[in-house]
């Protein structure tokens, strides 16, 4: 709910000056409610009704900022009103001040300030009926329903479309919030997916080119260098390859494009070799059967990033690459020896290893990687589903 304002509004005072003109000019012509002969009017004379005129004219600024203060001390000035000739302009305040009242007042006022001007109209209409027994008592029960249960009435209406329009604002205003979040999200998913697989298929290529290349400049040796060069070339041909099957990706919208190939466990042979060719010495055991192809491109990426690793960091030795098929997941296993080496032979940033771990999560998997020993140990488990992960 809205707090009420601290000073009157603008159409509040205007409202106020309104009511106190029209009564004023209606006081001037000398029209009244009542003639001065009539029983009720104990404070005759034209300017006892200028009184309760003023005190409800000062109600309307409050219609806003305090509006059961307002109805209030509006209804003892109609009541002293009623003692007077009266004032129609007196009268039509009021009803505004029983409409503000619902309107702007406390959630409570707005449940019980109808029912009990409807027990008011009612009451009003059946006590003088049972008094006089004549059918003009009733027209002082409808008097009583137009000045308090009428105002009451149509302010409840008002309150509910306007709590409900509210309400609607409100939801809008927390769905375009979740959608926002969500596309957020979903930026930052597709974020990440790319740079984990531009770090995976290119790192691997980069770094054989720069330490063939540190090799290459560092040995006096046209048969080494010669070596060092052909190997240079054939991993930034395939660093190209990957380059523009990432390239294809994000170039979905191209029609007469071919879809690009996603690595299996059956490339696992041909990167094995290609670490070889890099130097490594890898010997690859695995066993697998029915690996869903979510499951299949975390394996082989884990495997590509483990495998850059050992060419990186590793001290010389066996890398060993252990890929097992339990009932229920793929269990993978690469060791390289761990220590002898002052600094690694290419920089590393740290992110493969976050992309590790992230492949695995996004599977429901397990991921952990450190030294035991001699050895450095990369583990991973990741459950076979059929259910489909998309690319991760």
């Amino acid at each position: 709910m809205t707090p009420p304002p601290l000073r009157p509004p603008r159409f509040d005072v205007g409202v106020a000056l309104a009511g106190l003109a029209g009564g004023l000019l209606l006081w001037g012509f000398g029209l009244g409610v009542r003639p001065d002969t009539d029983p009720v009017v104990l404070f005759g004379g034209r300017w006892a009704l200028l009184v309760p005129l003023a005190v409800v004219a000062g109600c309307e600024l409050l219609r806003r900022t305090a509006p059961r203060t307002a109805l209030a001390v509006g209804t003892l000035a109609l009541a002293a009103d009623v003692m007077t000739q009266g004032s129609i302009a007196t009268i039509v305040m009021y009803t505004d001040l029983v409409y503000a009242a619902v309107v702007y007042g406390t959630p409570a006022t707005a449940r019980r300030l109808p029912w009990v001007t409807g027990v008011l109209t009612i009451a009003a209409a059946l006590v003088p009926y049972a008094v006089w027994r004549v059918p003009e008592a009733l027209v002082l029960g409808l008097v009583v329903g137009a000045v308090t249960f009428g105002p009451a009435s149509t302010g409840l209406i008002v309150r509910n479309h306007r709590d409900a329009a509210e309400a609607a604002r409100l939801r809008a205003e927390q769905t375009a919030l979740l959608a926002e979040m969500d596309r957020v999200q979903a930026v930052t998913a597709e974020r990440a997916r790319m740079a984990r697989e531009l770090h995976d298929m290119v790192a691997n290529h980069l770094s054989a080119i720069a330490i063939h290349s540190t090799a290459a400049l560092s040995l006096d040796d046209p048969g080494t260098s010669r070596e060092a060069l052909g190997v240079i070339r054939e991993n930034s041909v395939q660093g190209l390859t990957e380059m523009r099957r990432l390239i294809g990706i994000l170039r979905d919208g191209e029609a007469d494009r071919e879809p690009a190939a996603t690595p299996t466990l059956d490339g696992l042979g041909a990167l094995v070799e290609g670490a070889r060719a890099n130097g490594l010495d890898v010997t690859l055991d695995a066993t697998y059967d029915d690996v869903p192809a979510p499951v299949e491109l975390a394996a082989y990426r884990i495997v590509q990033e483990s495998l850059t690793n050992a060419l990186k960091h590793a001290a010389p030795g066996r890398v060993t690459v252990c890929l097992r098929r339990p009932a229920d997941a793929l269990d993978i296993r690469v060791t390289s020896p761990h220590g002898d080496r002052d600094a690694p032979r290419a920089p590393g940033s740290g992110a493969g290893l976050v992309g590790m771990r992230e492949r695995a999560a996004l599977l429901d998997g397990t991921f952990e990687a450190g030294p035991e020993g001699t050895l450095w140990v990369v583990r991973a488990t990741l459950p076979l589903t059929d259910t489909e992960q998309g690319d991760t």
